[in-house]
């Protein structure tokens, strides 16, 4: 059986998403044969999202169009490949159509910049716009902001998403211009930055701005990628930073460069928690990095406290920002901690440890639990 055209065009930009990240982890969805011709060809767009209430929800997630002026270095839409474009009103009804057979809970939409930002701008809130006032539609949309795209514009995505983003590729301006010459960082993306930050600062976006950096494309060590998230989360505000670890696309400038290890990307990920959530600074951070300014492909924390000659702290004594250091050990578990100390019971073993979460494999050397401590540490 074929597809129709709007089938073919979800097949190929909802494929061309896939480059904007909205989850840390795999997220796609398979095909779903049970559900029709439609359901197939939409697993091509559907991904999964943590909302910020902490539930993940299925995306219709997709770009507008994959026509590009930007000739960026690493990128798919700059190589020759099947162009398509979604007409407003036909994104709007094929989202609607999921949504309503259940199979999608949320929309991220995104583009690439055909003819000019600001053009792409009007059309993708025009489609949005339909999903909220002709469809009536509710639930969440995260939108993507295009570089250099208008103020104006950026307000109106403002007043229909419940979360926005624009991609700043690469931690400086130098480096960005190696990957995509005709993008200014501050011009085109951080003035873009600042404009989503003001809408959410007056309450106009629920879930916030967040966004995205490419890793290992324009030879950045993670020394340079950690800087620039220090920079992000004191200076716009961010949800949380996303990484993609850069993979050659045929027929681009690049497709002759070596992927990046997946595994560098997770070493980002866990450096962003230590970060973000445990609002550990950076000069601390960077006590795990290499003579290189990278990171080894170890544990960020575990080595943090290796290097930093972390000696065994008393589970029945130790302060909370004391836990937070010991590998292992989480901000729950060691509220948990602290709240069976207020109820004056006593930790007696290390079965009673991993009970309320900590990871023992890597918490142990590092621990004392009546006393005791082990100093075997698991990899």
């Amino acid at each position: 059986m074929g597809f129709s055209a709007t089938e073919n065009k979800i097949r190929i930009l909802g494929s061309s998403s896939k480059y904007d990240i909205c989850q840390s982890s795999s997220c796609g969805s398979g095909p779903r044969p049970d559900r029709g011709p439609i359901g197939a060809a939409s697993s091509f767009g559907v991904c999964k999202s943590a909302t910020p209430d902490g539930r993940t929800v299925c995306l219709l997630k997709t770009l507008l169009t994959n026509k590009c002026i930007h000739d960026c270095k690493y990128c798919e839409n700059s190589a020759p490949g099947p162009r398509a474009e979604f007409e407003p009103q036909e994104l709007a009804r094929l989202f609607m159509g999921l949504y309503l057979q259940n199979r999608v809970e949320g929309l991220f939409l995104s583009s690439a910049v055909c003819g000019d930002a600001d053009r792409t701008a009007e059309r993708m809130i025009e489609a949005v716009s339909l999903v909220r006032n002709k469809y009536q539609f509710g639930g969440y949309v995260h939108l993507k902001v295009l570089p250099g795209m208008s103020y104006e514009y950026v307000k109106q995505m403002s007043e229909l998403a419940d979360r926005m983003s624009i991609n700043i590729e690469a931690p400086s301006h130098q480096q960005l211009s190696e990957i995509a010459p005709n993008k200014d960082l501050s011009n085109d993306i951080i003035k873009r930055q600042d404009a989503i930050r003001e809408f959410d600062s007056k309450g106009a976006l629920s879930a916030g701005q967040t966004t995205q950096l490419i890793v290992g494309a324009a030879d950045e060590s993670d020394s340079d990628i950690l800087k620039m998230m220090e920079w992000q989360y004191k200076n716009q505000n961010l949800k949380r930073i996303y990484f993609s670890a850069f993979g050659p696309c045929p027929n681009t400038p690049m497709s002759g460069k070596k992927a990046t290890p997946l595994s560098r990307e997770h070493r980002l990920y866990q450096t962003d928690w230590l970060l973000r959530v445990y609002k550990m600074p950076v000069k601390e951070i960077t006590g795990a990095l290499g003579e290189d300014g990278n990171l080894p492909n170890a544990d960020p924390k575990t080595v943090l406290a290796v290097n930093g000659g972390l000696k065994p702290v008393d589970v029945n004594s130790a302060q909370y920002r004391e836990l937070l250091r010991v590998p292992g050990i989480g901000p729950q578990s060691a509220s948990r901690i602290l709240a069976l100390r207020r109820a004056q019971k006593r930790i007696t073993s290390y079965k009673e440890l991993h009970n309320i979460g900590v990871v023992l494999k890597r918490a142990t050397p590092f621990i004392k639990v009546n006393g005791w401590t082990q100093a075997r540490l698991i990899a």
